[in-house]
């Protein structure tokens, strides 16, 4: 731990230094990119073709790119607007430029390979424009090689699988929207539980996420990867929608513009959506979610978001029912062992982001944000295991309380010599969570409490810094950080007869360096290193008395991305990712879990296609092999981790007044137990969306399942008895995924 410390004084000593070493005789175009009504553009992707050297617009649409020459070609690209090129003359290197940037549909050509961590994301929201998010369960879909699953009436946070890994509910990955952390620590169910339901899928901007331990920002729970929803800023124009369909269902939709001036929009989003799902016992679900969001830009000053949201949601579940009750016809495969299964949750937040601007190269980001949620789940995985008489069904609770804060220092475009250049962000923040009252309860119809068996309150706070530099010389560009976080995890076990509250804290240092060739605009290859972590479970943390409670995980990622034709982007990744030791806290049982250690080692290929200008076709697949580090062979499988993945798609978009979108999601059988004796069947799925729109209307049609496919969307191997056995069975216990499911929609812009 001392290295560790020393090594992190030391990187932060070396960027200061850098920092301070601010050498400005380098000759640099300067200039504003806006589009053509004057809006200033953010984030515009600017290459110069002749030197290599490249550079983004800021918040002001400033832009400084160093080493220019007369003759130069700089290229401008955003999605969104047709790529520009200049020619430099002299008027351009004394004066400065003002690039106008045309609107254009979406296309492929519109990306430039930028040398960034991050790279993909932009590459990817290709994609999220081309396919728009139409529920929230799609949402992750969109993170190359990410799956999700439901097997809780649609109301419960989703099973995601990334990586090699079954994350459960967010274990191994950090979800956040605008900033604010979804991950819930020491949840009632499972830890990092992230639900995003409270999310309205058309209020979606853009989805920035990374894979990997790489990223200093991303603190807990970034240890398979990371994502970040951005919502958007303002509305162009008010929209009303409405979707019917199979299941009784219904969904209303409307996004509203309140106000909009020279310096300051707002609008209001709302979401109701009812549905019965596919199952013999109706699912009663219903959601409504409600935001509003303030935005306010003084150019070259300051900019202000101000969010406030509400979500609320209950539903019925039919959970997970096993193979054997369907094969001696005791149900269907839409049935339910115990239908009295379900539960309701909600959420509300206020969010506040802030950027104040300190001069062209310098910036400081504020945010923070308030939640209060509350969770209540009724389950019965194992029927009449335990209690023959009245089931096994439990309840877990919560009421909870987030605040947290984050204040970013920023200080871009320092020159370095003659043609390097240096940037750095530094950052400070905390999280803190009040969680009351939670409970897990052995219960009967949902209505009575037979027994307690864990009961108490929980405050955790997680202070956290970091430092992270990029530094630009020639093709390549290095990009070491560290981050420090610090955690003091507080347990009062109400079950207790006297009081008994304990108590425990931890640091850890999390140091990443990636390294990224720019061959040229069109090529990149890049490795990756770092160190990162998840929590565990405050009552983990306390019964083991501070001991192996923050397990690292050791990545390295090594890759390329390239785009041979304007029409064309292709990656590749291999990748390895080592955890230590971890206890997990079982919510679902109320016991302690050692895991043990584990290494994935993987490989990613994933390819873009513009075939034409309405026409694009994308596809990830992703293989990984995983496996635990401490079991003999034959042992040593990870029950669910996948091995093998793949989604891809078709868009046709401005095709006349047609737009339209056909997808499918693929995943391999896999191992649900230690042996591979129980395997987990894979499925193959297709979707399909069609879309026509005529002046400020669009109807639309989507089929879920397009194929009528049989699936089981989640399954686990759980020791279960039914009502009419002597002796327990352990076998795959299994969701079915939705069958052939068609919903009619039709939208108005006002």
């Amino acid at each position: 731990m001392n290295y560790s410390y020393n090594w992190a004084f030391r990187l932060l000593t070396l960027f200061l230094i850098i920092g301070a070493f601010n050498i400005t005789n380098a000759q640099n175009l300067k200039g504003v990119v806006t589009d053509n009504s004057g809006a200033l553009l953010e984030n515009v992707g600017i290459f110069n073709q002749t030197s290599g050297q490249h550079s983004h617009s800021n918040l002001s649409g400033l832009f400084s790119l160093p080493t220019s020459q007369i003759n130069d070609s700089i290229y401008f690209s955003n999605l969104g607007y047709k790529t520009f090129v200049l020619v430099v003359n002299q008027y351009h290197l004394d004066e400065g430029v003002e690039v106008v940037l045309d609107e254009s549909s979406i296309n492929l050509d519109q990306v430039v390979v930028v040398s960034k961590v991050d790279a993909m994301s932009r590459i990817v929201n290709v994609d999220i424009q081309n396919d728009p998010v139409k529920s929230s369960q799609e949402i992750l879909r969109k993170v190359p090689g990410l799956l999700i699953g439901q097997h809780a009436g649609g109301g419960k946070a989703e099973q995601i699988f990334l990586r090699g890994f079954d994350i459960d509910h967010g274990t191994d990955v950090a979800i956040s929207v605008d900033g604010m952390p979804v991950n819930m620590v020491s949840h009632a169910h499972g830890q990092g539980y992230a639900d995003l339901h409270f999310v309205i899928p058309e209020t979606i901007d853009n989805i920035n996420f990374g894979k990997g331990p790489y990223y200093a920002d991303k603190g807990d729970f970034n240890t398979a990867g990371f994502v970040d929803l951005n919502l958007k800023k303002s509305i162009d124009k008010s929209m009303v929608s409405y979707e019917t369909g199979q299941f009784n269902t219904n969904r209303f939709v409307g996004l509203f513009n309140i106000l909009e001036s020279s310096k300051s929009d707002a609008y209001i989003a709302s979401e109701l959506y009812l549905t019965d799902g596919p199952f013999d016992s109706p699912q009663n679900f219903n959601r409504i979610n409600i935001l509003g969001r303030y935005h306010y830009k003084d150019i070259g000053k300051e900019e202000l978001t101000l969010t406030a949201s509400h979500f609320q949601s209950k539903w019925d579940a039919s959970g997970q029912i096993p193979q054997r009750a369907i094969d001696q016809g005791i149900i269907g495969r839409f049935g339910a062992i115990d239908d009295t299964e379900g539960g309701q949750t909600s959420r509300s937040n206020i969010m506040m982001n802030h950027t104040k601007f300190l001069g062209d190269d310098q910036f400081l980001k504020t945010r923070a944000f308030v939640s209060s949620y509350d969770f209540e789940l009724f389950s019965n995985f194992t029927f009449f295991l335990e209690d023959p008489e009245n089931g096994d069904q439990i309840r877990q609770y919560e009421d909870r309380t987030i605040m947290g804060a984050e204040t970013v220092f920023e200080q871009i475009d320092i020159a370095v010599g003659t043609d390097d250049r240096f940037k750095y962000s530094a950052g400070l923040g905390f999280r803190h969570d009040n969680v009351d009252d939670v409970s897990l309860a052995h219960t009967l119809n949902r209505k009575i409490v037979l027994e307690q068996y864990a009961f108490g309150d929980i405050d955790e706070t997680n202070i956290y810094s970091f430092i992270n530099g990029e530094y630009k010389t020639g093709n390549w560009t290095f990009n070491p950080s560290v981050r420090l976080d610090y955690f003091k995890f507080d347990y009062e076990n109400k079950l207790s007869e006297t009081y008994d509250n304990k108590s425990e804290s931890k640091t850890i240092v999390s140091p990443k360096l990636n390294t990224i060739y720019s061959v040229n605009r069109n090529w990149q290859m890049f490795l990756k290193t770092g160190l990162g972590f998840h929590s565990n479970d405050a009552r983990v943390v306390t019964a083991n008395e501070g001991r192996e409670v923050l397990p690292k995980a050791y990545g390295v990622d090594l890759g390329t991305i390239i785009k041979p034709t304007d029409k064309m982007v292709i990656n590749a990744t291999l990748w390895g990712l080592l955890l230590d030791q971890e206890f997990v806290y079982v919510g679902d049982a109320g016991i302690v879990e050692p895991s043990g250690k584990t290494r994935r080692l993987g490989v990613e290929v994933g390819g873009r296609y513009q075939i034409l200008d309405w026409l694009y076709l994308y596809s990830d697949v992703n293989y990984t092999y995983a496996r635990s580090t401490e079991e003999p062979d034959g042992e040593d499988y990870i029950p669910l981790a996948p091995d093998f993945m793949a989604v891809g798609g078709l868009s046709i978009s401005d095709l006349g007044n047609f737009s339209g979108n056909l997808n499918y999601r693929y995943l391999g059988d896999r191992a649900a137990n230690e042996d591979n004796s129980i395997v987990a069947e894979g499925y193959f799925v297709t979707d399909l969306n069609l879309n026509y729109s005529i002046k400020n209307w669009t109807v639309g049609v989507i089929v879920e399942n397009l194929l009528d496919t049989q699936w089981n969307e989640t399954q686990f191997a759980t020791e279960s008895r039914l009502f009419n056995e002597t002796a327990s069975v352990e076998e795959i216990h299994f969701t079915p995924g939705t069958p052939f499911y068609l919903r009619g929609k039709v939208s108005v812009r006002f």
